[in-house]
């Protein structure tokens, strides 16, 4: 069935609350495993249904951000969705205080009742109200950037396409698409000043209502985070400064050089090749191409491509009142993943057959897993190791989509990639610093961007560009706003995917073997014991990134056109 003719029918608040509290009850009150698990099936049956019309409704809102009916539907879940998050809390907790926890345990899985520790601190009755207003301004954000505007030699962009110009290989072109960047954001600041102020407050009233000192013990218990801490992802961003940090600099400094550049600019960092970035074919071929490469990779990822083009599961026009950013959702009754994206005519298009494709592979794989509903694919760092992974096992078919330019593509691709986790890791600490610090005035969170923008990025200046110059670029970073900590999940799961990589150089058959077991395990295993499945260290073992940077570094030399 076509995913535009998949039926969207509410399930109200009243009808999952009638259920959730009759299924609640039954597990406090039952006298034996099996009338818990027989409770369970009917909450599977009840979320599978919310689950799958909360994600039409979202894809449909998305897609269309002043589409009345799904701007509606949109509110009406930002209204009831911390309720709801209540109720599963509740669901939660009634199996993790049960006096048959050890046999369910046993019956089911350890890691779901892991999960479900950390659901059970991630939310308390007494912020719900906190959370629907959370969920408003997160709206607020989402519905100001998909309407902002940016004039640009006599047209009026939405931001995806003004950054096609980021890309061209005229610097001029790049200077002035990234001053109307700046000033379009400046003249917009009192408003995102403002949307981001009262999103960190309100975050903080939360956790402090919730006994935390500050929103971020909360924020890595609403991630989901199973097999890693905060001191963790500390070591991990020290070692990403000290082992990446030098080899970006110096690989993108000596790359600007070839290309005729002194003093590395901002408005340089999105192009990586002499000559300018490779651009793909048009939109038809670049599916065609997915279509090909697919089938190409084995008989399952072929079903899995000529179902979700078949279905029409991707919306990558870019428009005026789109969501402006691109992800992979799913609706689960219909084992059905969706890919929304916003083409530009650069590489990134293609990424969206690799990367987001990577996530909708591991939905297909995955639909019928035991415990795929509750767990999904696992933690976010997992989902993007599938996702970033997959844009390096399509690397041998990269000249269906590039032709001659492909050896150029590899390069770009794989430095980019590298110079991601720098960037990543400035996003993750800033984020920390805010919500350590939460009265931090919108002149002292910028000086503090621009303060990390020298420790993980010295070899970039913004000297000279309006606005942006104060430490604003992460203005337009929709995760910091949207989905707080999120993000250096991207940098962990590239560690993973450049460990793919480089196996992939050496045994590409049994690289992709290997991949398709940790995506089809889904969430069924935590990511640590995934990785150490594979064959890989963790990036969170000391040296582990100074390895990987020389060899990443080494492969660079190798294939540098």
């Amino acid at each position: 069935m076509k995913v535009s003719e998949l039926p969207y029918k509410r399930v109200s608040l009243d009808e999952l609350a009638s259920t959730m509290t009759d299924v609640i009850d039954r597990i406090k009150n039952a006298e034996s495993t099996a009338q818990i698990l027989a409770a369970r099936e009917d909450y599977l049956k009840l979320y599978l249904e919310f689950y799958t019309n909360y994600s039409l409704a979202y894809m449909r809102y998305t897609i269309n951000t002043v589409d009345e009916f799904y701007v509606g539907e949109n509110d009406y879940y930002d209204e009831i969705m911390p309720e709801v998050q209540n109720y599963m809390v509740q669901y939660a907790s009634a199996l993790l205080d049960s006096p048959f926890r050890e046999e369910l345990e046993k019956e089911l899985s350890p890691v779901l009742f892991k999960s479900m520790e950390a659901q059970r601190k991630s939310m308390a009755p007494n912020v719900v109200e906190d959370m629907v207003e959370e969920n408003k301004i997160t709206s607020e954000y989402s519905k100001l950037m998909a309407g902002m505007e940016f004039e640009f030699r006599g047209e009026k962009l939405p931001r995806p396409m003004l950054a096609k110009y980021f890309k061209s290989d005229d610097r001029e072109t790049r200077r002035e698409a990234m001053e109307v960047l700046g000033k379009t954001l400046m003249a917009n600041r009192e408003a995102l000043d403002s949307i981001y102020d009262r999103l960190v407050h309100v975050r903080t009233r939360i956790a402090q209502k919730m006994g935390y000192k500050n929103f971020v013990e909360l924020g890595y218990y609403r991630m989901g985070r199973l097999c890693y801490d905060q001191k963790d992802v500390e070591n991990f961003r020290k070692n990403v400064v000290e082992d990446i940090v030098p080899v970006v600099a110096r690989l993108r400094t000596e790359n600007a050089r070839r290309m005729g550049i002194d003093k590395f600019m901002f408005y340089d960092n999105e192009v990586l090749v002499p000559g300018g970035d490779p651009v793909p074919c048009d939109k038809e071929h670049i599916f065609s191409a997915a279509r090909e490469m697919y089938h190409a990779m084995g008989k399952e990822t072929g079903d899995f491509i000529d179902m979700m083009i078949d279905n029409d599961a991707f919306d990558v026009d870019s428009r005026k009142n789109k969501w402006g950013g691109g992800y992979c959702t799913e609706f689960p009754k219909y084992k059905q993943p969706f890919i929304l994206a916003n083409f530009n005519g650069t590489s990134g298009d293609v990424d969206v057959v690799t990367h987001e494709a990577g996530h909708a592979l591991n939905a297909y794989l995955i639909a019928d897993n035991r415990f795929a509903l509750e767990l999904q694919c696992g933690g976010m760092e997992t989902a993007e190791t599938h996702s970033m992974s997959m844009e390096f096992f399509a690397w041998p078919y990269m000249d269906k989509f590039f032709g001659e330019d492909a050896p150029k593509y590899r390069y770009m691709h794989a430095l980019d990639a590298l110079s991601f986790i720098p960037y990543g890791s400035m996003v993750d600490e800033f984020q920390h610093i805010v919500y350590e610090n939460p009265d931090m005035t919108p002149a002292e969170r910028n000086k503090t961007w621009a303060e990390l923008e020298k420790k993980f990025r010295p070899h970039i200046s913004f000297e000279g560009m309006p606005y942006l110059e104060e430490g604003t670029r992460w203005q337009y970073q929709m995760h910091i706003f949207e989905s707080p900590f999120y993000y250096i999940d991207y940098c962990l799961a590239q560690t993973a995917a450049f460990n793919f990589l480089l196996a992939s150089q050496d045994d590409y058959d049994d690289a992709f073997k290997r991949y398709i077991r940790l995506s089809r395990q889904g969430g069924e295993k935590v990511w640590t014991e995934l990785l150490e499945e594979a064959g890989f260290a963790s990036p969170f073992t000391p040296g582990a990134l100074k390895d990987l940077a020389q060899r990443v570094e080494a492969l660079l030399t190798k294939i540098k056109v």
